[in-house]
């Protein structure tokens, strides 16, 4: 049996086996990454306790003072109704976002004409500050979800364009030629041999998309809207509440850091899985 230890791509520091007699290798993750995130989250806290411990001041409350904060917002159902609304408006941007940005991706990395027409486009998609694109919306559309929802979306579409086009361009042409030889269908040529080298970048798009959605839907909340964990960190500040600030904050990123591995990671070794 041969041991050997690999360090690239999702499976850092993962063990792959050989086994001559049987022919076969087996790939064993392991099992400290669990352990090792929670005693990350495990020593935060503690830095937070000490330094809250040693400032004794109200604008650094202690974990368990945040934590009771936690409770009474969900025991009266206010933080579960303003998360609702929120984690709506991010789940429609989102999804407007990667659709639509995945296709003009593939449009421009695919044909030159479509990326030299765009091009400038994206440029000037890139280089336009959120905020400006967030009052431009209010003022067009009116203090409205819808103008909320757009103004989260154009934000994120030049940046999915960006990643969804580098791997368009970086599809191994030589594989599309293999299934046009096979006559595979078209449809079958997308599912199975285009859209499969694209999943990395696409996933990549979807973290990045997620980790700039959230902050600028909060963004969008503040400015305009009367609901949502936006409207009431203002609400917060406004009262110099910062157990409140930090309870609302401290679920929202709990939340991002369930997505993350309830639904990105395993998402991301599923599509992936035909490279191993």
């Amino acid at each position: 049996m041969q041991t050997v230890s690999t360090r690239s791509g999702a499976n850092d520091g993962a063990v792959l086996r050989l086994s001559p007699r049987r022919g076969a290798v087996t790939l064993r993750l392991p099992r400290s990454d669990a352990m090792l995130r929670m005693l990350s989250l495990l020593a935060f806290l503690a830095a937070w306790q000490l330094a809250a411990a040693v400032l004794q001041s109200s604008a650094l409350p202690a974990p368990a003072t945040v934590f009771g904060r936690v409770v009474d917002e969900t025991v009266s159902l206010a933080l579960p109704a303003h998360l609702g609304i929120t984690l709506m408006r991010v789940a429609v941007s989102f999804a407007l976002a990667m659709g639509i940005g995945t296709a003009i991706g593939i449009a421009m990395g695919r044909w030159r004409s479509v990326d030299v027409l765009l091009d400038g486009w994206l440029v000037l998609g890139l280089n336009i500050p959120a905020l400006v694109t967030i009052i431009l919306c209010y003022v067009w559309f009116g203090l409205s979800d819808t103008a909320a929802v757009v103004a989260v979306a154009v934000n994120k579409i030049p940046t999915v364009i960006v990643t969804v086009r580098e791997g368009a361009r970086a599809v191994d042409r030589r594989l599309l030629q293999v299934a046009q030889a096979y006559r595979l269908p078209r449809w079958q040529t997308l599912v199975r041999v285009y859209l499969p080298q694209l999943y990395p970048w696409l996933i990549a798009a979807a973290r990045s998309g997620l980790s700039l959605i959230w902050k600028i839907v909060l963004v969008v909340e503040l400015l305009g809207r009367s609901d949502g964990i936006g409207f009431q960190l203002n609400m917060f500040f406004q009262f110099f509440d910062i157990a409140g600030i930090l309870a609302y904050t401290l679920v929202f990123a709990a939340l991002v850091l369930l997505v993350e591995a309830v639904a990105l990671r395993p998402l991301e070794r599923r599509l992936n899985r035909w490279r191993s």
